[in-house]
């Protein structure tokens, strides 16, 4: 097995597009000749747009992007400028009049961070697109993870910075990738160790609380954590699968999440994994489901890792200083 770029993977392209000051932004994910695509939703308060094209007795067959954005249910308004992108291009599902693009879309709850009135919008999802025709995403604090935030379970106060990331594989002639934006409620741990790599932090910020442990220590007190987090993750693969096999897949990378963030999939997470075919090869689902789960735990720890310190919060890298 060998690891590759993401954009090694043929037929897609990915953009960001952010607001560093205001800590929001947009990342996209364009396969122009469309892509048999599933999704599998297991947070609890899920901000989405076209999400109800991928259940499998929905008549589409394919979409044309998929669209994670900041700005928790006010960024769903970007996926308009993807449209008009797409439409300006002639890409979409022919109507005969016009192709409508068909476009699905995520949100994450990042309005604590930076500016509460800024969010992503029509102009800022077409210029995600722009930047996608370069083809040269980075990962950090960049598009859909600019405002992303980890370790919520005691407020703003004890989290830490995260970020956008992205790992891919390439076994024989079949390539399967993850972009994930991580926004959670609880720590990311390393898919090796186990070890907390971000996320509560104590008063003095010296080290890390343990959400879990606080869980349990708090078990009789109910919380009103509300929905303000939401890991939103993509699964890219060139094995040819239809939607009803992507959305096995995409619950399968699930697992990569379940993995490397503690606690996970609760009613304050809005965990939402995308699972899209854009290629011809011939592969068995469980070997790519498998391998989606591990490229998912890979990318969530790249998202911490690459993460850099904006807004006065931490980041993974000055524990990992700290510790050396």
């Amino acid at each position: 097995m060998k690891v590759i770029e993401l954009t090694e993977i043929e037929n897609i392209k990915i953009g960001h597009a952010d607001n560093q000051v205001a800590a929001t932004g947009c990342t996209v994910i364009i396969c122009e000749q469309g892509a048999p695509t599933g999704i599998d939703i297991r947070g609890g308060g899920p901000a989405s747009r076209e999400t109800q094209l991928l259940n499998p007795l929905a008549a589409c067959d394919k979409i044309h992007a998929v669209l994670l954005s900041g700005g928790s249910a006010f960024g769903l308004d970007a996926a308009g400028g993807v449209m008009s992108y797409l439409e300006d291009r002639g890409i979409g599902f022919d109507v005969g009049v016009t192709k409508v693009p068909l476009v699905s879309t995520s949100c994450l709850f990042d309005l604590q961070v930076g500016d509460t009135q800024a969010r992503p919008d029509v102009e800022m999802g077409y210029a995600a697109c722009l930047a996608a025709e370069l083809n040269e995403p980075r990962e950090g604090n960049v598009g859909a993870g600019t405002g992303a935030t980890v370790g919520k379970y005691k407020g703003v106060s004890g989290m830490m910075k995260s970020g956008i990331g992205m790992y891919a594989v390439e076994l024989g002639d079949l390539k399967v990738g993850a972009l994930v934006a991580v926004n959670a409620l609880g720590d990311v741990k390393d898919e090796v160790s186990g070890a907390i790599l971000a996320g509560l932090l104590n008063e003095e910020q010296t080290a890390f609380l343990n959400t879990e442990e606080m869980l349990y220590k708090e078990a009789t007190q109910q919380k009103n954590l509300f929905t303000g987090n939401t890991t939103l993750g993509v699964i890219i693969t060139n094995g040819a699968f239809n939607k009803v096999q992507m959305t096995k897949i995409a619950a399968m990378a699930q697992n990569g999440l379940a993995k490397t963030i503690c606690p996970v999939h609760t009613t304050a997470d809005g965990d939402s994994v995308y699972a899209m075919s854009v290629g011809e090869v011939a592969a068995d689902i469980n070997v790519v489901g498998t391998l989606a789960a591990k490229v998912m735990a890979k990318a969530i720890n790249r998202a911490v890792l690459m993460a850099e310190p904006a807004y006065g919060l931490k980041v993974a890298a000055d524990f990992m200083i700290n510790s050396k």
